[in-house]
């Protein structure tokens, strides 16, 4: 029968140690989270400022249900797209410094926009090897040449733009790269971008509210000048506490996307109730240094509380801290036993990241307090002590 097959594959991956458990919490996103009745510090989402569940988005979001309703009722090209929208693009491109903005309902289909609808059949895309699954996506979709270079080598992507014979070029990349927490080098890759006549696409994913002035993202925190070469693309369900995403740049580009993106063209509109919670953080992330420094004075912290362990803390100036571990059912142990005494962190495996390098993903945010941090120091200390 077809379905023993699935019955068979769930089962090599429960023996593999990657099986995947979701859990339903009982409040809503922030540093401590309640499953099943108990409470824990959660050390999972992506929520770096502490936005997503601040009284301004919220009071925000109930004034746009009470004003605009509850949904869109129809694609952005056709009569979904209303004046939150509209506002909030404006807000966006204003916000990070380039000519047009568009609003996607999420970053995977934002990324899944960008690179098809630039190129294709006889252009070629250089793509980072650790880029997110959205990005790898683009580029099979794309029916480009897939090129991937070893993650950050300046040299061979250089290298491979020199040989490469396409009529197109297109380098697509992470700014901060989501499992390591590392930053791609961006000025180095614009400038290959100028050399050899190539886009420079960038996924701000993490970057976007946390990195550069402001919280302007990581082209600021790179000082990168706009260029009708480079593309940006945000998400807002992150250090933006809300949902959906934004791809900025050149007015002609925008202007392509919107007339040529699948991913725009053919979905609903998302909630005009997002976006007006995002116009409100908007305005939190532009006042939010002191969140921001607090955040970094958490990620120095918790650096030198866990030098000394047995497992290796992969370099990150980030709020994403990855503890390498190694194998798959040892980084699950280490979560159980760090779950076990009320701190949340993920397990992260494959095929998220390489075969043996399986981690726990600690993520932090500026609504961690640092006693929360030394907890985690402790218990990971605690840890390493009594390893079986």
């Amino acid at each position: 029968m077809i379905w023993d097959e699935l019955e068979t594959g769930l089962a090599q991956l429960a023996a593999a140690g990657l099986l995947r458990r979701r859990r339903t919490l009982d409040a809503p996103c922030g540093p401590e989270a309640v499953i099943e009745g108990r409470r824990v510090v959660a050390f999972c989402s992506n929520d770096y400022l502490g936005l997503a569940n601040h009284p301004a988005l919220v009071a925000a979001a109930r004034e746009a249900a009470q004003r605009w309703g509850v949904g869109s009722g129809a694609s952005h090209a056709v009569s979904g797209h209303l004046r939150p929208h509209a506002e909030l693009e404006e807000r966006l491109a204003a916000f990070v410094g380039r000519e047009r903005a568009l609003y996607f309902t999420t970053g995977y289909m934002a990324n899944l926009a960008v690179a098809p609808t630039l190129v294709g059949r006889d252009d070629a895309i250089f793509a980072d090897k650790l880029n997110h699954a959205s990005l790898i996506d683009a580029a099979l979709l794309a029916r480009a040449e897939h090129v991937r270079y070893p993650h950050c080598d300046l040299d061979a992507l250089a290298r491979r733009l020199e040989q490469s014979r396409a009529r197109r070029k297109l380098i697509l990349t992470d700014a901060v790269f989501s499992m390591d927490g590392d930053l791609a080098p961006l000025p180095e890759l614009f400038a290959l971008a100028e050399r050899f006549d190539a886009w420079l696409v960038v996924d701000d994913a993490h970057g976007f509210g946390v990195l550069g002035p402001g919280g302007r993202g990581s082209l600021a925190h790179f000082d990168l000048p706009p260029s009708p070469r480079l593309i940006l693309m945000g998400t807002l369900g992150k250090a933006a506490g809300v949902s959906g995403a934004f791809v900025a740049g050149d007015q002609r580009v925008i202007e392509w996307l919107m007339q040529r993106a699948r991913s725009y063209i053919f979905t609903t509109a998302s909630s005009p109730i997002l976006a007006a919670a995002l116009l409100a953080s908007l305005e939190l992330i532009a006042a939010g240094d002191e969140r921001r420094a607090h955040l970094q004075r958490l990620i120095l912290r918790l650096r030198e509380g866990l030098r000394d362990l047995p497992w290796r803390l992969l370099p990150s100036p980030t709020a994403i801290q990855p503890l390498l571990i190694g194998g798959n059912e040892a980084a699950v142990q280490l979560a159980g036993r760090l779950f076990e005494r009320g701190l949340w962190v993920p397990a992260i495996r494959p095929p998220t990241v390489p075969a043996g390098t399986a981690r726990l993903r600690i993520s932090l945010s500026a609504a961690h307090d640092e006693s929360q941090i030394e907890d985690l120091i402790a218990a990971l200390h605690d840890c390493a002590d009594h390893r079986d």
